[in-house]
């Protein structure tokens, strides 16, 4: 009876320790995010690629390349206080976390509002039934809805942040909304000079 009772302990101190659960889904988090990146990378690839195999380097002269400078930069600023926000988060700066992401919020409503803009210019010149007008539209419009996507997870970061949420180490929605933000940011910089510049 006294070998029956000890082999469950004896089980008990040979299991191998379990990794802490919050680092554990941490990881597959990031996992996640990173393939989604990869994987919606290539999707950009490919669009701009369309350009190049439709168009060569062809870029008409009504192409707006002042207006696409000016959302360009939004952007760019746009990314700065995004990792400010990351940054002020991590330090438990909560006043500091909350007025950069709104200033990343405005930012990024300025850059959707700068890209209709030139929907509405561009339509007078290669509306979307043309070559150009096709990837063009087709391209910033993708992008435009990858940066509304991006607006709605900072606007939920900065809603679920008034209780007090991202304090002791828990700031992974902060991150993987902000990481999301600057690859929006990089697949812009990548759009802006096959649709402004070529040719």
């Amino acid at each position: 009876m006294a070998t029956v009772l000890q082999a469950p302990s004896r089980v008990l101190e040979e299991a191998p320790e379990v990794a802490h659960p919050h680092r554990s889904r941490l990881g597959i988090n990031r996992l996640g995010l990173w393939l989604f990146i990869v994987s919606d990378a290539v999707f950009f690839g490919t669009l701009l690629a369309t350009r190049y195999y439709l168009q060569g380097v062809h870029t008409p002269e009504e192409v707006s390349q002042p207006l696409g400078l000016a959302i360009t930069i939004i952007l760019l600023a746009s990314s700065v206080t995004a990792y400010r926000a990351e940054t002020n988060a991590l330090h438990g700066n909560q006043a500091g976390f909350r007025r950069n992401i709104a200033l990343t919020l405005l930012l990024g409503a300025l850059f959707v509002v700068g890209v209709v803009t030139e929907w509405v210019l561009a339509f007078q010149h290669f509306p979307p039934h043309t070559g150009y007008g096709t990837i063009l539209f087709t391209t910033t419009g993708i992008h435009a809805f990858h940066v509304l996507t991006g607006l709605i997870a900072l606007a939920v970061v900065l809603r679920l942040s008034k209780d007090g949420r991202y304090v002791n180490g828990n700031t992974w929605p902060v991150e993987g909304a902000v990481k999301y933000w600057h690859f929006v940011d990089v697949a812009w910089m990548f759009i802006f000079p096959t649709l402004y510049l070529v040719g």
